[in-house]
């Protein structure tokens, strides 16, 4: 019966054996489909919309084949299209049927230009050839040579595209792959209960040949023999007297037991075939439950925030990397491809400095990273901007920001730059993925409108505590307030001390020409940008006298003389980082960081 079962046991885990190895391999479907775009036009770039991409569910594999460099980029399709409103292009979409359709889409025309040759200069912005790489509107790019692959997983709303250079045609062969699942999740469990079953026929069999050589019993007995007749157990040929055994021998035996090691090791064979991978085995464990976090509603209508944090990162390693190089070339060409407003005129009179004056320091670097705040503007049309707070890990200090981007096809430009004050607790702010909307200047919503914040704090510079506006700043944690009145103090009495009585020393200061920067916090206030103009004014108070700048080369070099009888202006340009609270607020305005460079030096007229 033993050799019943274990026949039994041999067939049914050749079966399920069988049937988990056909699921894997005969049984088991494509793991992938694969879609071409169709057949275009030869244009610069082509565009692959979002809905393609999410033709099929899934993660997306981009390909793309062409003589030379591919370029792949994804984005925003609202950035794509703005970035491709002035070109000419390839658009793939999928229409109602499913069917990935292509077609050419050229730029509208202009308004009719007066004359033939704006009509040429049109035509020429019309296809302006540019080479899409490097470009801050990208979540992402790549570049590969002869052959792109590319793996995504982008949402309905994101598009790609694809280029070589800008002018030359962009890639012809291009396909669309997505997974297909294909898990064969009782294929392990089958083959693993063959093996089991197969080892337990093993068994069988064993105890059953046990069984039936022990079931033999002992031989029948033949006649007595007489008492003193001799035994004659020798065989034939060989010596009487030595036993010789009639069972096999040792190298049968050794056939026998690998015969009997061959059963097994073909289940073992079929376990490693079915091997580890998670496809062929029951999905048995729990899903994971998300851990709850900080709600934050999003204020209906509000539009898509500018940049994606790694996207900041990535813009502002740019900006940093070729501010460093303008520094080190003294090129206000380079410093003027990303830097704008205050940032660009401090720069241009630190080279002005620089160039004349060889110990004149050096600006410091941009801080690229870490960024621990990243607060950009919810807009999709441009201007669009960017808050972020970048903290140095070496001087244990933080660096805040404003970057600008006037345009789709314009780099990114770093307008506004201060330390934070040491401590400085930054308000509640939304989360990176949301963004912000930004406040108008005139805005009234605030304790203070944007556009009068420089003014009234240019005001409390100059008359301090006398000030009209002094009580509706806070004071207790304004240390720039007081780094400026212990200057001017020191300052003036070392003016005192030589030339009090020829001449005098005045200080003035007023709001700066920039454009004001704010940007909304959670609670209805502000982070508001602003320059501060500080003007030192040395003249002469007798007609006899004159000024001479003797030891000081800054304002020589700036105004270009060495001496006036009308004196001489400094100008020195602050910028300044205020939370404005929302009205209602019983809080103060807060001065959460500031920066203060030279400007310029003029010959007082």
């Amino acid at each position: 019966m033993r050799f019943v079962w274990a026949v039994a046991a041999f067939v049914l885990a050749a079966v399920m054996i069988g049937a988990g190895i056909a699921q894997r391999t005969v049984f088991q479907g494509p793991d992938s489909e694969t879609a071409a775009v169709p057949a275009h036009e030869s244009t610069p770039y082509v565009m692959i919309d979002g809905a393609v991409l999410n033709r099929l569910p899934g993660a997306q594999t981009l390909r793309a084949q062409a003589d030379g460099d591919i370029f792949a980029a994804y984005g925003r399709t609202a950035d794509m299209t703005a970035w491709l409103s002035d070109a000419t292009y390839t658009s793939v979409t999928l229409a109602d049927d499913g069917e990935i359709v292509a077609e050419t889409v050229v730029p509208e025309p202009e308004a009719v230009a007066e004359d033939d040759a704006e009509a040429e200069e049109d035509t020429d912005a019309a296809n302006p050839g540019r080479n899409p790489a490097g470009s801050d509107l990208w979540l992402d790019e790549f570049t590969q040579t002869d052959l792109m692959i590319a793996p995504l997983q982008l949402p309905s709303e994101m598009s790609v595209i694809v280029a070589t250079d800008g002018t030359e045609p962009a890639p012809s062969t291009i396909t669309l792959s997505w997974p297909i699942p294909n898990a064969t999740p009782w294929a392990g469990p089958l083959i693993v209960g063959g093996a089991v079953l197969m080892a337990i026929g093993v068994l069988l069999y064993i105890l059953g040949f046990r069984h039936a050589r022990r079931a033999r019993g002992p031989r029948r007995k033949g006649l007595p023999l007489p008492p003193t007749e001799p035994i004659d157990v020798a065989v034939e040929g060989e010596e009487k007297g030595v036993i010789s055994a009639s069972g096999p021998t040792r190298r049968s035996l050794g056939s026998s037991r690998r015969t009997l090691v061959a059963i097994p090791a073909l289940a073992v064979s079929a376990l490693l075939f079915a091997g580890c991978d998670a496809d062929a085995w029951p999905e048995l464990a729990a899903t994971p439950t998300p851990s709850p976090s900080a709600t934050v509603i999003v204020p209906e209508g509000q539009q898509s925030p500018a940049v994606t944090k790694a996207q900041a990162e990535r813009i502002l390693s740019r900006i940093a990397e070729t501010v460093a190089q303008a520094d080190e070339d003294l090129s206000v060409k380079t410093a003027s491809t990303r830097l704008s407003g205050a940032m660009l005129e401090t720069r241009t009179t630190n080279y002005t400095l620089r160039d004349a004056i060889s110990d004149y320091k050096t600006p410091a670097a941009i801080l690229a990273k870490p960024l621990s705040i990243v607060l950009p503007q919810a807009y999709d049309g441009w201007p669009r901007s960017v808050l972020a707070v970048v903290d140095d890990v070496e001087t244990k200090t933080s660096s805040i920001m404003v970057i600008t981007q006037e345009d789709p096809w314009s780099e990114y430009e770093l307008s506004y730059q201060a330390s934070l004050e040491a401590d400085t607790p930054m308000p509640d702010l939304a989360p990176s993925y949301i963004g912000a909307t930004q406040v108008a200047p005139d805005s009234p919503f605030l304790i203070m409108q944007p556009d009068q914040v420089a003014a009234a704090y240019a005001d409390i510079i100059n008359n301090g505590d006398d000030s009209e506006y002094a009580g509706l700043f806070d004071a207790e944690t304004d240390q720039f307030r007081l780094k400026i009145e212990s200057d001017r103090e020191r300052r003036l009495k070392e003016f005192n001390e030589t030339a009090s009585k020829t001449g005098s020393l005045t200080f003035s200061s007023k709001a700066g020409s920039e454009e004001p920067f704010a940007i909304a916090t959670l609670e209805s206030g502000a982070i508001v940008a602003v320059t501060v103009e500080e003007s030192d004014k040395v003249k002469p108070t007798n007609s006899d006298a004159v000024i001479k700048l003797e030891n000081n080369p800054t304002v020589e070099t700036l105004a270009g003389v060495e001496q006036s009888a009308s004196g001489f202006t400094t100008t020195f340009l602050d910028q300044l980082f205020f939370y404005v609270p929302g009205q209602g607020s019983s809080e103060k305005i807060q001065l959460l960081g500031y920066a203060s460079d030279i400007l310029n030096a003029k010959v007082i007229k």
